[in-house]
């Protein structure tokens, strides 16, 4: 009887684990950039018990996030820029690390310098010469960034062999890993200036998910009731 506990225990701590990642998607679903989590179920251990292989309840698995394109939204903003198509932006972070995203809403500092609501910069670094109007600004569908028809800098599109294998760090944004593979220049490139890439969370199948996610915890709840009512009748029977 306890493999039945375990296995109803272990039930309920996946689908609390699920609950949470569909939790974390709607909250961000106004993020700009942001890309929905994806989780799976994978088998824990099997016991052979008389003969008889004896499951050990599932657990969820990371399976990365899902890059697929988010709706284009216009603001009209010079320095917003969305990727029409696949690649990231590569920001450089406070302490010297690379990072990728998919969100493009830039300002530029005190310095000049094209950097994302957190302050990491865009890089290559882009700097705006002193006294730019920002609406003077100009960034072509492959990168390049012109004021008043002067190149000032150019917009790398970056991407790695296994987006899904990427390391989510908060803020939309990502580190490589061994598994994601290095990062490397994309040959072609479609900004899109004065827009910005919205969350690709479905709002309606993401609570479609969680109310799923609730009903298949609350059954594990009770199979342990279940298991517990059995067990006390069981005691009972060998007094």
């Amino acid at each position: 009887m306890l493999n039945g506990l375990y296995s109803a225990a272990a039930g309920m701590i996946a689908q609390q684990t699920r609950i949470d990642a569909l939790s974390n998607d709607i909250a961000n679903v106004n993020t700009t950039g942001y890309k929905q989590v994806r989780t799976g179920f994978k088998d824990l251990v099997y016991n052979i018990e008389a003969g008889m292989r004896i499951g050990a309840g599932s657990a969820v698995v990371d399976a990365g996030r899902l890059f697929s394109q988010g709706g284009l939204q216009q603001n009209g903003e010079p320095l917003s820029l969305a990727l029409d198509g696949p690649g990231f932006f590569q920001v450089k972070r406070g302490d010297g690390s690379l990072a990728l995203t998919r969100s493009g809403d830039f300002h530029a500092d005190a310095n000049g310098q094209l950097v994302t609501a957190e302050g990491d910069r865009v890089w290559p670094p882009v700097t705006l010469p002193a006294g730019t109007n920002v609406d003077d600004v100009s960034v072509s569908t492959g990168g390049v960034v012109t004021v008043k028809q002067a190149v000032v800098g150019q917009i790398q599109v970056v991407s790695v062999p296994s987006p899904s294998n990427l390391q989510p760090v908060g803020g939309s944004l990502f580190l490589p890993t061994a598994h994601s593979g290095a990062i490397r220049p994309m040959a072609t490139q479609n900004i899109r200036q004065g827009f910005l890439e919205a969350s690709n969370v479905d709002l309606a199948s993401a609570m479609v998910n969680v109310i799923d996610a609730q009903r298949s915890f609350q059954m594990d709840s009770r199979a342990i009731q279940t298991q517990d009512q059995l067990m006390q009748i069981a005691n009972e029977i060998r007094r």
